[in-house]
Order: C-alpha cells, then structure tokens, then sequence
C-alpha cells in the first residue's frame, strides 16, 4: 500500500482529505504544520507528500525547500494543495521543485488523477537512477586501457596549468594519477650537484605520477609543465578500486609501466655510453614526436630543457646543436628548432 504525507493545518479539510485518500487504498500520515510535516516525512519517507503552503511554523514553500536539501528525501514527488492561485504562487511553488499544485476546492478524482501520476513519474525516475547508479559502480564495463581514460575523463577532476608551471614535488604526498589531456610535462630529479635530470616525458593521453597503487609513498621526482597543460586526476583510491574489479586493464597498465621501464634503461644507457652527438639527435627526435610534429614543422624548446632530457651540459648542447646546424641538419632560430635532414639526423642516433 502507498504511503501519503498530507501536511494541512485545517482540521477539518485534513481528516476529510485523509478519509478520501484511505477509501483510494493510500495509507495516510498527518502533519498539521509544516515543522512536524518535515519531521514525519524524515522518519517515514512516504510515496508521496500532498502539502498546503499557507501554514503555522513553516510554509509549504518553506517545506518544500527543506525536504529537496534532504538526501532521504530530495526525490520523493511533492504536490501542493492551496486555495492561493494566483500565477506567481504556482510559478515560486514549481521553482523549488513541486511536481503538481492542485488549488481548493479540488474534485475527489482530480486529486488521485494527480496522484498517482506522480508516483507513476517517480517510478520511472528511480528506475532510470538506479540503472545509472549501477551502470555508474558497474567498472567491469572497463575492457582496455582506453576504457580506463576514458574512465579518468568521466570520474577525474580537472586541473589546468599555465607553461612552466610545477604540478607536483618530489617527496610530496602523491594524492592522483593523472592522465594528460593537453599539453606537454616533464618529469625531473636533481642530482647531488643540484643539476635537473629529466627523467620523462609525458604528452596528451599518456597516464603518470603512479608511485605506488597500495602505499601512500610520496613522489619520487618532480612534474613540471613544458606547455599549457590541462589534467584529469583520479584519486589512488578510486583507482585502485577499478583495477581490482578489472583484471585485464590492470595487465594493460602493467604493460605500460613496463614499457615506462624500458624507456628509462635506454636512456641511462644511452646517458652512460652515447657520445655528445647521439644524445642530442635523440633527444630532439624525442621532443619532435612527443609534441606530435612532424619532421619538417617547427618545435619550440628550452636549450635547458632538452640539455636535461639528453643528459649533457647546457653549453654541450648548444655547441652540438651548432654543428648541427652547420652541417645543414637542423635550422635553429631563438628557441626554435626545424629538422631539415632527418635520415641525417637519424643516422647520427
């Protein structure tokens, strides 16, 4: 049987009321103010609430506003029962997210008739909210790797930085892992001569900043931006809870962090073994590909920053770079680089 909250401070139009709506096969609750109404709808959550508006204690407006900031109570379906009929009371009345407003007098069959379309309404809604709700906890939906950015998008919270900006530090707390969706970041450590060694480069769709899914270790190096940069961070927490329920996006994700692996042990190699001329081909190749040019557009970097990637003082780099140039491998104005011989500069790597 239905439960119906009639909040009405007229007696006589109450118990009336409530004799209709129990020969209708509802069962009825009283309130005769608009203070115990908000309480009653609380501790019995009806089907549905039929309230007047002018009231002691508190309006049906004042109720109506009271009951939507209610996470018990916000969906149940609210329809006003006033002798007020005038436009801008119904309007004010629908605003705040009444269902219906049924003014007095009202016939018997127009207050079922209104009745059980709104429970007919709220049903549909709760069905549609708890499909979302389901298909919202349902990550078993996550197949792939994409799937999980994608995921990063719908759930992460967004960041955005301007060029140059640090994103985090080496030694702080790490609260997100966080995909790229603009832009362009490096991540760095100092050595013991507080010389930056760039020990990564991440670009749009690329994922970073994992130090440990299941201790709450601090980064192990910094993050800075190359470019405006926009992020999407999800939680370690929320993330872990998806990789647990997906098993084949955590292998996905292993893969990428092995991959991540690889990367870092051809560049100590090449730092350790790789003449002068190598590392800076390399590294330009590197950051042509990263900012997605191609060979003939320009790339637009710090001699800093591409010194710190290749391992190699800043003058190591720039008297490279000049050679380079002379040979007709590369054209360099200001901070702006454009490859003219790429299988030149290939075969140098």
């Amino acid at each position: 049987m239905r439960k119906i909250l009639l909040i009405e401070d007229d007696v006589v139009l109450r118990e009336n009321t409530s004799e209709l709506l129990e020969l209708s096969n509802y069962e009825v609750v009283n309130a005769p103010n608009g203070k115990i109404g908000v309480e009653v709808a609380k501790e019995t959550l009806p089907d549905i609430i039929v309230c007047d508006i002018m009231m002691p204690e508190l309006d049906g407006y004042g109720v109506l506003e009271a009951l939507t900031k209610n996470e018990s109570t916000q969906h149940i379906p609210f329809i006003f029962l006033s002798a007020k009929t005038e436009r801008k009371d119904v309007r004010k009345g629908m605003d705040l997210g009444a269902d219906d407003y049924i003014t007095k007098p009202f016939s018997e069959d127009e207050l079922i008739s209104a009745i059980e379309s709104r429970l007919a309404k709220a049903s549909i809604l709760k069905d549609l909210r708890e499909k979302k709700d389901e298909n919202k906890e349902d990550t078993e939906a996550l197949r792939s790797l994409n799937d999980l950015k994608n995921y990063f998008e719908d759930n992460g919270e967004t960041f955005r930085y301007a060029k140059e900006t640090s994103i985090y530090k080496e030694g702080k707390n790490s609260n997100y892992i966080y995909l790229i969706t603009s832009g362009l970041i490096k991540c760095h450590k100092l050595d013991e001569q507080g010389k930056q060694l760039t020990t990564a480069l991440y670009k749009e769709d690329d994922l970073f900043g994992y130090t440990s899914f299941s201790q709450n270790l601090a980064y192990q190096e910094s993050a800075t931006t190359i470019q405006e940069t926009e992020l999407v961070g999800l939680s370690k927490k929320a993330l872990t809870n998806v990789l647990d329920k997906n098993h084949k996006v955590t292998l996905e994700l292993i893969e990428l962090l092995t991959e991540d692996l690889a990367i870092v042990k051809d560049q100590l190699l090449q730092m350790a073994y790789s003449s002068v001329s190598k590392k800076t081909a390399n590294t330009i190749l590197m950051f042509a590909e990263k900012l997605n040019r191609k060979p003939e557009e320009q790339i637009k970097i710090s001699r800093n920053d591409l010194a710190s990637v290749a391992g190699i003082a800043t003058e190591t780099l720039i008297r490279t770079m000049s050679s380079f140039k002379k040979q007709g491998i590369i054209e360099i104005e200001g901070r702006t680089i454009r490859i003219l011989d790429l299988e030149k500069l290939k075969e140098i790597c």
